[in-house]
């Protein structure tokens, strides 16, 4: 019996995707330790012939396989021809060769998580911000960099004004990057819309990231109370995230009762002495894996006397590769 791919299914090189047929003894092929990509050695190469294969069916694609060939299930390791059904480890394909950021916690990171929930944007591949003040733009840019790594820069541009009917002149950082784009829906939650965005529990590390998280959604969507109450008000027709929010400080917090305005949460000076902070630990980096749904399986006999052809590959560290973007192994 042979084992692996046939011979035109793709898998995912380094150096980009390749037929299983011609990968070399040498090559560096993606794969997925827990939930990051990791690269894998092929030291050697073999091919089998056999008269039976399998067709399967993902929400992303269909390859070709040897029926014993493995792929990931929640319930473990399970033959191609068993999992119809079945959920299998996926992670995309098309962003395996893309720079991934490490993340450097601290002040600035909190700054920027902080910015981002109350006035940025999150695009497919980007994150931005565009605001009036300078000062603002100017403190998000040096807090992006300074926790990415990721040059950011101001750009003057304008922004039209619906109550005053003129266009504004404002302040736009912005960084394409569609990991970082998939980190800050991650620590959201997976929507970054502001209205449906959770709160960021990644910023109750520690304190100072916390204390920067509050500083940049104030900066953004807060403002210092000007009467008796000593502290900010932070701003937000999003009720679940202030509500969670108070619960943190410590904070008595009632949404509006008024259709369509929104709400205010108080975040005092004093919150700190409450002592209902507690630090969380939350993975920084980003989970490139998930799972998919295989559709179908259908059993695919060999054509007239001409038998399927498929490779197997012996790899190091990691026995395992991407089919795809899709997770499989041989038998041992």
């Amino acid at each position: 019996m042979g084992y692996g791919l046939s011979s035109k299914m793709l898998v995912n090189l380094v150096e980009g995707c390749a037929q299983a047929r011609t990968v070399l003894p040498g090559q560096v092929l993606w794969t997925l330790d827990g939930d990051r990509t990791v690269h894998t050695v092929v030291s050697e190469v073999t091919a089998a012939k056999a008269r039976e294969a399998v067709e399967v069916v993902t929400d992303h694609m269909t390859f070709v396989a040897s029926p014993d060939l493995l792929v990931r299930t929640p319930d473990g390791w399970t033959p191609a021809r068993d999992a119809a059904g079945a959920a299998i480890v996926w992670t995309p394909a098309r962003k395996l060769c893309r720079e991934r950021l490490r993340i450097r916690p601290g002040y600035d990171f909190g700054y920027f998580v902080g910015a981002t929930c109350a006035d940025g944007t999150v695009g497919r591949n980007y994150v931005s911000l565009i605001v009036n003040e300078e000062g603002f733009a100017s403190r998000y840019a040096t807090a992006l960099t300074a926790c990415t790594g990721l040059p950011a820069r101001l750009e003057t541009v304008t922004r039209p004004s619906g109550y005053l009917g003129r266009d504004l002149p404002g302040y736009r950082v912005r960084v394409v990057s569609s990991y970082l784009a998939d980190l800050v829906r991650q620590y959201v939650g997976g929507d970054a819309h502001h209205m449906r965005q959770g709160f960021p529990r990644v910023v109750l590390r520690d304190s100072e990231t916390f204390t920067g998280f509050i500083d940049g959604y104030v900066d953004g969507d807060g403002f210092r109370s000007k009467g008796r109450f000593k502290g900010r008000l932070v701003v937000s027709a999003n009720v679940p995230f202030l509500r969670e929010w108070a619960e943190i400080i410590g904070a008595r917090f009632t949404p509006s009762s008024v259709p369509g305005r929104a709400s205010r949460l108080c975040v005092a000076d004093s919150w700190p002495g409450r002592g209902t902070y507690r630090p969380e630990a939350h993975p920084l980096r980003l989970r490139e894996s998930s799972w998919v749904t295989v559709r179908d399986v259908r059993p695919r006999p060999a054509a007239g006397t001409k038998p399927f052809t498929f490779y197997s590959y012996r790899l190091a560290p990691h026995p395992t590769f991407l089919v795809n973007g899709h997770l499989v192994r041989e038998p041992r």
